[in-house]
């Protein structure tokens, strides 16, 4: 059975490019500012000779987060070539595990990093004095701390993709356009001494970035019951698993219970603008009671984890 037949065609859906776009575009400023931040100590240490290893290792890290990303293409596709009758079960399953690993690794990026950040420049500047004091190896210390910065932002990017990986190219591309985008601020920043409020692009990056992150929890949750619905038709003894039926409704969940609206008519989720609405801030023209309620809970708990953090970086400074 070819899998691909289950989705539209979204190849040249550019709203699918946005939540890659804002991620990117966010942690791609984040990890500029760790670059400009050993560029800046290297020039006041006299020891400007060592940037090639900043650009050796930005370029090592984007390299290999790319092969990463093919990786988990290519095994997307071999399992459901190479097992065509699972294939319809594992697809949604696979989207919801990573759905779910892209949640933890968002979430923590976007609640940790933000509680850390006031230190981060002290940090870095003390790993560098270690490391400049270690002669030779100095490069490949430096190679290294710029390699993680990378690898950290990269695998990130990789594991959204990988949650939306049945909409093609446009996350990808929506991806590397953040990239050029955080280069050229970069650029401005650093070359130009442009000035831009950083504290407001983070907060208001990281607003963006937390409705996107709600909205795949409604997204896995919705993989999950797909595949609990497919397997339960694919034998009798699987039948009872979608313990849930609603009687005189054309559309129902398998686990979500009921649906508590249904907006397709008006605002359909796959066109504009319930596109550009659904990528951004998790918006679905048809959602079910344990959809809503997760997601209200994970908004209302981590964005109020997120702005006590950001609450607590302001008066530390």
């Amino acid at each position: 059975m070819n899998s691909t037949k289950h989705y539209p065609d979204n190849s040249m859906d550019f709203s699918l490019t946005l939540p890659t776009f804002v991620i990117t575009l966010r942690e791609g400023v984040e990890a500029a500012l760790v670059i400009g931040i050993v560029m800046a100590y290297l020039k006041r240490a006299k020891r400007s000779h060592l940037n090639r290893w900043v650009f050796a290792g930005i370029g090592a890290g984007l390299i290999i987060s790319g092969i990463v990303g093919v990786i988990f293409n290519w095994f997307m596709q071999s399992v459901g070539s190479s097992n065509p009758s699972i294939s319809p079960i594992l697809e949604p399953l696979l989207e919801g595990v990573f759905s779910v690993a892209a949640i933890v690794m968002l979430t923590w990026m976007l609640i940790w990093m933000t509680k850390q950040s006031r230190a981060i420049k002290g940090e870095i500047e003390g790993s560098l004095s270690n490391v400049l004091g270690k002669g030779r190896k100095a490069g490949l210390g430096i190679f290294g701390l710029i390699l993680f910065a990378i690898l950290r932002e990269g695998f990130e990017v990789v594991l959204f993709i990988s949650a939306k990986f049945q909409e093609g190219f446009m996350p990808a591309l929506g991806a590397i356009s953040g990239i050029a985008a955080a280069t050229a601020i970069a650029f401005a920043l650093f070359k130009f001494g442009v000035q831009i409020n950083i504290r407001a692009f983070f907060k208001i990056m990281g607003f963006m970035l937390l409705s996107i992150v709600s909205g795949l929890v409604i997204s896995a949750l919705g993989h999950f019951d797909n595949a609990l619905r497919i397997l339960s038709q694919s034998d009798r003894k699987s039948e009872s698993i979608c313990f849930y039926y609603e009687h005189f409704v054309r559309e129902h969940s398998c686990v979500l219970g009921n649906m508590v609206w249904n907006s397709s008519k008006v605002l359909p989720a796959e066109k504009f603008p319930g596109a550009i609405l659904s990528s951004l801030f998790g918006y679905t023209d048809k959602l079910y009671l344990v959809q809503a309620i997760a997601y209200v809970l994970f908004f209302a708990i981590v964005g109020t984890i997120y702005y006590r953090s950001l609450g607590d970086r302001l008066k530390t400074k």
